[in-house]
């Protein structure tokens, strides 16, 4: 299970904001406009397209070898944007995308929406090795400890291979935690890197895994 570090938090983005109030969670929590399109002190303040993933997916796709016969996986693919960029980088290219809210996928770029299905990431709606890789960036930090276990199941089972790239919180001292849970809305598993790595060793679970933490956000 190897670290891969595909660039996605090298973009110049101001993360700095002020702790999230509870009130401000609450909000962030119900997955709506005012996450993905209010306030930035409620969620993203604005989840626009911005041809982003045109520029990082292209280490993705070198490194898992992806090609026009390939079927891939995103899980918590929001508004379908790396989605919409692989179909325009590999023509032919079969993607799929999971998310479990409603708001993102209804004000989902048009050009995927038949691609993006409602799920709950506990039990995808795909049979077993039914992907060639799966991608799942900056989602799956959001439910607790147990269904966690359960996702990584369902990411071996639906996977064919351990082509797989997985995001996850982490922290090395509490003064780093102290940082990412005063920034964080939605965070419910934050973990040492060791604690990370026995969790992906007693789960088995097959890929490549990226830390988010303080110091790669620029908080």
């Amino acid at each position: 299970m190897p670290y891969f570090n595909f660039g996605y938090f090298k973009l110049k983005t101001n993360r700095k904001v002020k702790p999230m109030s509870i009130s401000k969670k609450i909000i962030a929590w119900q997955k709506g406009k005012e996450f993905y399109d209010g306030s930035r002190q409620n969620g993203y303040g604005g989840f626009k397209y911005d041809g982003r993933w045109l520029k990082i997916l292209p280490k993705i796709i070198k490194r898992y070898k992806l090609n026009s016969s390939s079927r891939v996986l995103e899980i918590g693919c929001k508004k379908g944007f790396l989605i919409n960029d692989l179909r325009k980088l590999i023509p032919g290219i079969t993607c799929y995308g999971v998310e479990d809210h409603e708001y993102p996928i209804k004000n989902c770029k048009k050009e995927v929406r038949k691609y993006l299905k409602y799920s709950n990431f506990t039990n995808l709606p795909f049979r077993n090795n039914s992907f060639d890789c799966i991608l799942a960036l900056s989602s799956i930090y959001t439910y607790n400890f147990g269904d966690l276990v359960k996702i990584l199941g369902e990411i071996n089972r639906v996977s064919k291979s351990n082509k797989n790239l997985v995001t996850v919180a982490s922290y090395n001292d509490m003064k780093d935690l102290k940082k990412l849970l005063e920034w964080t809305s939605l965070s419910t598993v934050i973990l040492k890197r060791k604690e990370w790595n026995d969790l992906f060793k007693k789960t088995k679970y097959r890929g490549d895994y990226f830390f988010t933490d303080a110091k790669v956000l620029g908080l």
